[in-house]
């Protein structure tokens, strides 16, 4: 009954928020609910002596919500099942060379860039921290949020080649990532690992291209039973199946389950929802339930992020780390994305504009703040938690404000330098 409560009162909330930010703000949704939040949040916490209950409660309530738990057990698998059932395959096939490269190779590249910058920034200002522990943050951090990109780059009228690269980047980075930050956490602690190529080999292998593996399976079961019955509420009925007892699968056999939702959502998109198949308005009901999903389940989402500010107490503490951590992942972002685009023959020429929208839209959300959360409390939590709730903030509110406009602008420079 508890999670009842929590669930309404999060609901409830997000639901008055969202109303604030249409009529007032008018900011991007995802955006808009997060600001507010964390209005609200410095507001009680500016009038915890005033309203000491108000403040109790709310904190109750955030904390009462494990962000880890909830997010990467459960909220992931649905976001990024409706983020890839939208994304068209072709477009994709024709960009799977620079996704694939920034989703594994320019992860790693950041990660060691942020470990080391992080390492001597702390040293230098007197806070030695382990360079494992540095790592660690480089790998929290390094992949891009598929939550917050895919919320916001759809509103920000990115040009469609770049749109892809990004979503594409975010969908399939976790598994590269999760490899790397579990790996270095387990080192972190002082667990005994294989960190031969072998061993790191066969981690990847069953993680990531063993969750993929079980996502297009699932994608396939999954088009074939929509292909033979009709009714839209059936069809939504197995999407759902998909995605809640595809988790369960991945969860048994340690395989990454995001990943698997990411693959599983591709199929069913481009081959469950054909033509052929299926009608116009079943296609329709499946696309709208699912865009529904996402709104919502994105407005608690950055609700909670916003709300998450109660819960880190020593943030003010770490505020000139935090800035410098903005400054240091902005340059791991351009030099991951710089060198494999300089050394790697890619059919797509990328200039300097599209090498900045990519880094300026690589944005970082929950995923991050989850993962910080399941760092040990002996490893510096409170040190990386703050220092990435800076990060994050930062990318959501002005990154993922100013996207859409540095965009725009470049188009337009493009276009006047192309009629001179």
């Amino acid at each position: 009954m508890e999670l009842y409560y929590s669930f309404s009162a999060l609901i409830v909330l997000s639901a008055i928020f969202s109303y604030i930010n249409s009529r007032f703000l008018k900011l991007p949704s995802s955006i808009g609910i997060m600001v507010i939040a964390l209005i609200v949040s410095l507001g009680l916490i500016a009038t915890d002596s005033v309203f000491p209950r108000t403040f109790i409660r709310i904190s109750s309530l955030i904390e009462s919500v494990d962000l880890t738990e909830i997010l990467m057990g459960a909220m992931l698998n649905f976001l990024l099942f409706a983020g890839a059932i939208h994304l068209h395959l072709e477009d994709l096939r024709e960009q799977r060379a620079p996704v694939i490269i920034f989703s594994t190779v320019s992860v790693v590249i950041s990660t060691f860039i942020v470990g080391t910058l992080m390492y001597y920034f702390l040293g230098w200002i007197g806070l030695h921290v382990p360079m494992l522990q540095c790592l660690v943050f480089g790998a929290l951090i390094s992949p891009t949020d598929p939550i917050a990109v895919l919320g916001i780059l759809k509103q920000a009228g990115v040009p469609k080649s770049l749109e892809t690269k990004i979503a594409g980047e975010s969908l399939f980075n976790d598994g590269m990532a999760v490899v790397v930050f579990i790996l270095l956490l387990a080192l972190a602690r002082g667990e005994d690992v294989n960190t031969s190529l072998s061993g790191i080999a066969t981690l990847f292998a069953k993680e990531a291209l063993g969750g993929i593996a079980l996502g297009l399976l699932l994608g396939f079961v999954g088009s074939k039973m929509i292909y033979r019955v009709d009714g839209y509420n059936v069809h939504v009925l197995i999407t759902l199946a998909i995605v809640m007892g595809g988790h369960l699968a991945a969860q048994a056999m340690h395989m990454s389950g995001p990943l698997a939702m990411v693959a599983a959502g591709l199929v069913v998109g481009n081959y469950g929802k054909d033509p052929g198949a299926v009608s116009d308005t079943e296609r329709d009901y499946i696309d709208k339930f699912w865009e529904l999903i996402d709104e919502i389940l994105n407005a608690i989402l950055f609700l909670i992020i916003g709300f998450e500010l109660l819960l880190i107490p020593d943030l003010k503490q770490y505020i000139w780390v935090g800035i410098a951590a903005i400054v240091i992942v902005l340059f791991a972002r351009f030099v991951s994305i710089y060198i494999p685009v300089r050394l790697i023959p890619f059919r797509t020429r990328f200039g300097k504009k599209s090498i900045t929208i990519l880094v300026w839209g690589g944005l970082r959300g929950g995923v991050s703040i989850a993962l910080a959360l399941s760092i040990d409390n002996d490893l510096n939590q409170d040190l990386f938690l703050s220092v990435t709730y800076f990060v994050v903030l930062f990318s959501i509110i002005v990154q993922g404000l100013t996207v859409g406009k540095l965009t725009a602008r470049m188009t337009e420079h493009a276009e006047a330098l192309a009629q001179e």
